[in-house]
């Protein structure tokens, strides 16, 4: 596990962090907690914090699993000469626990209760916030979840359907992504359809990144929360 690193005098996280606060006229600020995709690190998606509606104090995370310097998982897998995905489930147990926990402290240490926390990732880091959101949802209001996939490991362990009311969630793919595939997406928004959640989000032309279109529009989703 890495030290802490953050430049708050409050907030404390047993994992390296990025941060940028609300802005200071905000009477209730909102909480973002941000985590990036395989093979990188916090400062990745800390790059879009000056794109986020200044209601939200910005944390990014940085996963705990170290594949190379400045390079993390939240969990390993590996593929097979056929396109089979494997994952290390132990890992991927412990990472979904560590957020819970993640969410949590940080929210309880800037003082937001849970209906004004909102995950967010890309790719492997949006595995982790859709399956926090599906199986916690009592600790956040919404998951924005970008060019990511459902876990089959996570489907059997989704909270009871009373649980979502109020909930929201925003799915966003590239339709030429060949890292994971858009019909990945489309599974996503078919499993949460029979889920009391608040669905937005679209299909974006490019491949597997953050275009600026579907940034603007993430953004808005995000402010529509507020």
């Amino acid at each position: 596990m890495t030290e802490p690193s953050s430049t708050s005098p409050r907030l404390r996280l047993p994992l390296s962090f990025l941060e940028r606060p609300a802005a200071a006229d905000v009477a209730e600020p909102w909480l973002l907690l941000l985590m990036h995709g395989v093979g990188s690190n916090e400062a990745d998606l800390f790059g879009l914090a000056p794109h986020m509606p200044p209601a939200f104090h910005v944390v990014s995370l940085r996963a705990p699993n170290v594949l190379s310097p400045d390079s993390y998982a939240w969990f390993s897998f590996q593929v097979s000469a056929a396109g089979q995905r494997t994952i290390d489930e132990e890992q991927e147990r412990e990472s979904r626990f560590l957020v819970g926990e993640m969410v949590t402290s940080a929210a309880q240490q800037l003082g937001m209760p849970p209906e004004r926390v909102v995950v967010g990732g890309f790719s492997q880091g949006g595995i982790m916030s859709l399956s926090l959101l599906l199986t916690q949802p009592e600790k956040v209001r919404a998951a924005m979840v970008w060019h990511s996939r459902l876990l089959p490991q996570v489907e059997g362990h989704v909270a009871p359907r009373k649980a979502f009311e109020g909930k929201a969630l925003w799915v966003s793919h590239g339709t030429a992504d060949n890292v994971i595939p858009l019909a990945a997406a489309e599974h996503m928004r078919a499993f949460v359809g029979n889920l009391p959640i608040a669905l937005s989000g679209a299909d974006y032309p490019g491949g597997h990144e953050i275009r600026p279109a579907e940034l603007q529009q993430a953004v808005a989703w995000l402010q529509s929360l507020v």
